[in-house]
This record gives C-alpha cells, structure tokens and sequence, in this order.
C-alpha cells in the first residue's frame, strides 16, 4: 500500500490542521476542566493516529526517526492519561520536578533521539554546519534560562524540577536550531514538513515559558499551546514533503570562515557573559544551572573541534597526494616517480629503470578524440601498475611517457618484466568509438647498489636506449 499523495496535497494538509487547531482551541478553551482533558486526548490520539497512518501507508521512509518519535508521543498520551489535569491546572513550566514532569522530559528526549537520526541521515555532507546550529541554539536555551525562566520560578520549585525544566529548553533550542539550518538548505516539498516541525519545537517552548513566568490563565495557555504542537508534528508527518525531510541532501559543508568561526565564538561567550554580569550586579544565584548549561555545551564544541580537525587532515592528505600523483593517470607524478629513484639509488639494491614511450599514440588521439587518449593513457597506466610487485613504482612523466622503477632483480628478471610490458601494453583497447592497440618501446638502465651512477645519468642512458630502439620498431596502427 503506497501514501495516495495524488489525493492528499499540501493545500489539504494546512487545511486540515487549521481546522483541527480551531476546533480543538475553541472546545479546549470554553470547556470545563474535564471537557478539556477530553479534548487534550483526542488531540494526541488523532496526532499519533496521524503517525500511524503514514507509517502503514508507507510515506515515511527511513522509519526509524519516525518510530522515536511515535514513541515520544505516546509517551505523552501516557502522561496525560495518568496525570490529566497537570498541564489544565498550570503545573507545566513550574519546576516542581514531579513525575509528569519528568515523564515530559523523556518524552523531549525521545523526539531530540528522532531528530538526531533524522539530521544524521540528511545532512551528513554537512555535520559542521548542524552541530554549529545545535551549538547555537544551546547557548541561546541557556540564555533564555538566566532571563526568563530562572528568575520567575515558582516557590515550589525543586532543584530536581529546575534541572528538568532548563534540560528541556536546552533541548528544544538544540533542536530548533538543528530544524533551522535544515530549512535554510532544503528545497522543495521538505521545507513544509520542516516548518511543522519548527513550529512545534516553538510552541512547545512557549508553552514551557508561559508556565514558568506565571502568567495569567498560564493552564489555558499552555495547553492551547501544546495542543497545536501535536497536531503540528502529527499533520507534518503526513505532508507530502515528508519522506524528503530524511533523504540524504545535497548540500556540502563549505569551509567555516572567520565570520561564521566569530559568531560561534559570540554564542559560547554568552552564558558566561551573563553570569559575569550577575555577579557584577550582586545579582544572587544560588541554582549552578547557568554554569550547568554552559557544561553541557561542551560536548558540541568537542564534536565541532574533532569535525574541524578532520577535515583540515582531509584537506592535508588530499594535497600530499595531489602534490606527488599524476591527475589522469593516479600514477606517481614526475616529481615523485624522481625522488624515489634518488631514494633507491641510496639503497642496497640494484637499481633499474625501463623508461616506456608509446607507440601509435599520436593517431589515436587525431581519429578517436582526445577523451579517447585519455582513456587509452588510464589503460596503460593500470597495465603497468598490475605488472609491478611492492619493489617497483611506476610513474608518468608526461604525455606518453611512463618509467618503471625496479630496485633489485637479476638481469633475466628485468629482461621478462621487459617483454610482459611489451606483451601487455600491445592487448587491444576497447573504446566507445572501436578498438585501438598501442604499442611501447622501452629503453633501460641500470645502476648498481653502492655505486656512483647519479639520477641524471641513469635516466638519459635509458632515454638514450629507448631512442636508439625506436626506429626499429613498427608502430601499431590505431
């Protein structure tokens, strides 16, 4: 059974969570304390009936953050089921560290599981850039804590209740900022999932705040306000951009330059800040929860550190190898192929070199192309590479130069290598166009072990051998 998306639009989907979001709000907000616990349950239910359906109609891919996330929410119903007036009667955002409260805890945990999955998997060419939002959105959680929330706890707050409360902001920022860098790069049907998403993270926050400063019909407020956040990550599961919010993107991490390097400086800077402030201030604070958030922060810097440290090693290794390997070919490139001849030539072993030009190269790339050189260029290069044991190295000096770099081998040895080469070199090439065949002429040299033979003088000997043979040969035709 497949997700009929003909019949289900995202102009449908907005309808149906507007209609929903009013029918809910008005009979949640003119009903008595038990008309309310009703409505608050038959929301949940028609969000995780929601989940369901798309799950079994197969719209979700990649199930898994899915699955966390389903998980979350029946959670929740389980809270309210066993607590059904906590959140009516204003107990949401207080910090009194009851277990509906830690219950709604787990519950954040569950969805921050989810959505740690589903970034992993969508945004993996671009890790820097989601732990750099989560970094963020931490520290602003953290100053949302010191200015909102900590200053209007509740007498009856518990430090228990306060660690849970200020888990959950620095949750929901965490999250949040991970949901804005992913809108920002994505394109197409994705973005409306992700905008449900945001908007349930901000709802769920501001329901969390409203309780927490105390306002006024706060148990009205924030269960109006958790009621749209469930039907916003519910009707998000079944827009169409869905399946696409976990498909892996194409965006590539770009290198942090120093303004992006500055601000994210400016972010972890911003709870000690404001503790520096206070105790300027003489403001007291005997709750450790803004040092708390400040630590927690710490392992996204050490996830950042480690991805930067990677990637400039990436870089380090990608230039050494460009650096010392030919670009067509990915055989060692001039420079290289030469430094270790000088290495060899200090060794204790014989050393012999069998410098190879190609014969009836030049036709192929005037009839077949100069891709179709190329592709005859990689062949020989592959050719030679399967020949050569750990002893040799093989190299591409330029155009249809190649020179094999032997150290140690009888005389016979090198004679048989000689004629394989020959042998191998000649086999047909297939090409889009028909088959080509190339032919090589090898002139060798020989140094031996201890002896004073420098590089120079080895590779003009073997330069001169390859000529002189070279008017005896018939060039294969191409």
């Amino acid at each position: 059974m497949r997700w009929p998306r003909a019949t289900a639009p995202a102009w449908i989907v907005h309808a149906g969570f507007v209609t929903s979001a009013l029918a809910g709000g008005v009979g949640y907000a003119l009903g008595g304390a038990h008309a309310r616990a009703v409505v608050y349950t038959l929301i949940v239910l028609l969000s995780i009936g929601l989940f369901g359906q798309a799950l079994l109609a197969g719209h979700l891919t990649h199930r898994r953050p899915w699955l966390v996330a389903i998980g979350g929410l029946v959670l929740l119903l389980v809270d309210h089921l066993i607590w059904p007036y906590w959140i009516i009667d204003g107990h949401l955002g207080r910090a009194e560290g009851r277990p509906a409260d830690l219950v709604l805890a787990a519950a954040h945990g569950l969805f921050l599981i989810g959505a740690s999955m589903a970034v992993r998997h969508r945004m993996s060419a671009d890790a820097g850039g989601i732990v750099e939002a989560a970094i963020f959105g931490a520290c602003t959680g953290g100053a949302l804590w010191a200015c909102l929330f900590q200053p209007h706890l509740a007498a009856t707050a518990t430090p228990i209740g306060a660690a849970q409360v200020l888990t959950d902001v620095l949750v929901l920022c965490a999250v949040a900022g991970c949901l804005l860098r992913m809108a920002v790069v994505a394109t197409g049907p994705a973005r409306g999932t992700l905008g449900y998403l945001l908007l349930t993270v901000l709802l769920t926050g501001s329901a969390l705040a409203v309780g927490s400063v105390g306002a006024p019909h706060r148990g009205t407020l924030s269960g109006l306000l958790m009621l749209i956040a469930f039907l916003t990550i519910g009707f998000g599961a079944v827009h169409p951009g869905a399946p696409a919010t976990v498909e892996p993107d194409t965006v590539t991490e770009r290198r942090p330059g120093r303004f992006r390097l500055s601000w994210l400086g400016a972010a972890l800077s911003v709870n000690p800040a404001i503790a520096a402030i206070q105790a300027a201030h003489g403001v007291a604070a005997p709750d450790p929860q803004l040092p708390v958030a400040t630590l927690l922060v710490i392992p996204l810097v050490m996830v950042r550190f480690r991805q930067l440290t990677g990637q400039r090693e990436r870089a380090e290794e990608v230039l050494a190898y460009q650096a010392s390997h030919d670009e067509l070919t990915g055989l060692f490139n001039r420079r290289r192929i030469m430094a270790e001849i000088d290495t060899a030539l200090t060794g204790p072993h014989d050393v012999t070199v069998l410098l190879c030009d190609l014969d009836g190269f030049k036709p192929v790339n005037d009839r077949h192309g100069h891709a179709a050189g190329d592709h005859v260029l990689r062949t020989v290069g592959e050719r030679l590479t399967t020949l050569t044991g750990p002893a040799h190295a093989v190299g591409r000096l330029g155009g249809d130069e190649f020179l094999v770099l032997c150290r140690g081998g009888t005389p016979d040895e090198i004679a048989a290598l000689r004629a394989t080469i020959q042998a191998t070199v000649l086999a047909p090439i297939t090409l889009p166009t028909g088959s080509v065949a190339v032919g090589v002429t090898i002139g060798t040299a020989q140094a031996p072990a201890g002896g004073r033979t420098d590089r120079a003088t080895l590779i003009a000997q073997a330069d001169a051998r390859m000529y002189d043979a070279k008017p005896r040969r018939r060039h294969p035709a191409a």
